[in-house]
């Protein structure tokens, strides 16, 4: 049974259970990846509570270099395309590929038109020669509905994609359209440029849930809650997630030295999920979305200019993806469906986040830098307790309640902490 929006139009089901999506980026795995390492990967991120795979069905224009020759249409310098016929071998080694991570539990989230391949947008304006001819989406979406509907995938229409222009909206709209007659029952999205906050309103209704990512700048971090807030405020209720927050070991955007480690993309994930992007998140390692490998190039020279990734077989074992994997768990554990954004914290800063269940009988605090936290809400009746999210240690709280407000004090956790208030029966 394909992924499902809830009756409750905030978060996901599949076949009848509650579904957290968990996903992993991996833009580049039709073309970059080898079969037995693709085994390895799917082996593993199983073993850490991944449930979604995000690929781009076409290849990825900052994917690392690789001595494989898989692409979809004919081309003379490995770069540039001829949008004249496909080569079906490249779409039945990437069925192939999704099939065995279907086999082993993973849902299917498939990017139609990276942006790259549309006019208008900021990728497209840098480079030009992969434009697919606007006549041609035809013929591509028919191959792409052949090769994975099948497989039951959401059709992620867009790719980072910013929608400044008409033609920008025409492609994707028509692509949307093709893919809604041909598979009438598969979920679509849109997956926007990083940290924009505008869903262009002609798509609001053809999409059924939302993408933002929240995006590697490390200029403004507030934007894994910013941009969840404004979303989940600004349009009809569906299922919200932060689909591309900072990836683990990445290197700062517009060549600002620095990288993003185990607690940053912690922070990006909790802060998102408790400000109304509580639907799912996704993960991303530098060197894993690219599939890097040793002495191969990476990065184009133009966009964005990230730092080089260590190789995928380093960076498929980075921490942080544990992290992510425990998030879900804590959904599993404690039964979560819908968290409702709680703007109850009385600390002066904004980065201390908050939500709780409809019945309010769960109630989450994330607490990225450890200080006294005050609520102003009577919490004297619910059970408290601290977990540490780097080692995953928990502690009972002293808290006091003085005229409907609480205090949490301090615990002695080294990072960052989320609160668990569960309500006594």
């Amino acid at each position: 049974m394909a992924v499902k929006v809830s009756d409750n139009q905030r978060t996901f089901i599949k076949d009848g259970k509650k579904f957290f999506y968990l996903a992993d980026t991996c833009w580049s795995a039709f073309t970059n990846i080898t079969i037995e390492e693709w085994e390895y990967y799917l082996n593993l991120r199983k073993m850490q509570g991944f449930n979604v795979l995000q690929i781009n069905i076409m290849p990825q224009w900052d994917a690392s270099g690789t001595d494989l020759n898989y692409y979809p249409l004919p081309t003379k310098d490995k770069k540039t395309f001829e949008f004249t016929d496909f080569n079906m071998e490249y779409f039945e080694r990437a069925k192939t590929m999704c099939k065995m991570a279907k086999d082993k539990g993973f849902e299917l989230a498939l990017v139609v038109l990276w942006c790259n391949y549309v006019p208008g947008t900021w990728a497209s304006n840098m480079n030009s020669s992969n434009i697919m001819p606007y006549d041609f989406i035809d013929k591509y979406v028919e191959v792409v509905h052949g090769t994975f509907s099948d497989l039951e995938p959401m059709y992620v229409i867009s790719g980072d994609t910013d929608f400044d222009t008409e033609d920008t909206k025409k492609y994707y709209m028509k692509a949307s359209n093709l893919l809604r007659e041909l598979a009438p029952n598969l979920l679509q999205t849109l997956h926007i440029k990083g940290r924009l906050d505008e869903i262009p309103e002609e798509f609001i209704d053809k999409i059924d849930f939302y993408m933002y990512q929240s995006g590697h700048n490390a200029q403004n971090l507030a934007m894994p809650y910013l941009l969840a807030e404004t979303l989940y405020k600004k349009y009809p209720a569906k299922p919200l997630l932060n689909s591309e927050p900072c990836y683990e070991q990445m290197g700062f955007s517009r060549r600002m030295y620095g990288r993003f480690y185990r607690y940053d993309v912690r922070r990006a994930a909790w802060m998102s999920i408790l400000s109304g992007a509580s639907a799912g998140v996704t993960y991303g390692a530098h060197g894993i979305y690219s599939w890097h490998k040793i002495n191969k190039n990476f990065g184009l020279g133009i966009g964005e200019g990230f730092d080089a990734p260590n190789p995928w077989n380093d960076a498929v074992k980075y921490p942080g993806a544990w992290d992510y994997g425990y998030i879900k768990y804590i959904f599993e554990m404690y039964n979560i469906g819908e968290l409702v954004p709680m703007d109850k914290i009385l600390n002066e800063v904004k980065d201390i986040r908050m939500a709780g269940t409809l019945e309010k009988d769960k109630i989450f605090i994330y607490v990225p830098v450890n200080t006294t936290v005050k609520v102003d809400l009577d919490l004297s009746d619910y059970n408290i307790k601290i977990m540490d999210l780097e080692d995953k240690n928990i502690c009972i709280p002293n808290y006091e309640v003085v005229d409907g407000k609480t205090t949490i004090h301090m615990h002695n956790f080294e990072q960052d902490g989320l609160i668990i208030l569960e309500k006594e029966i």
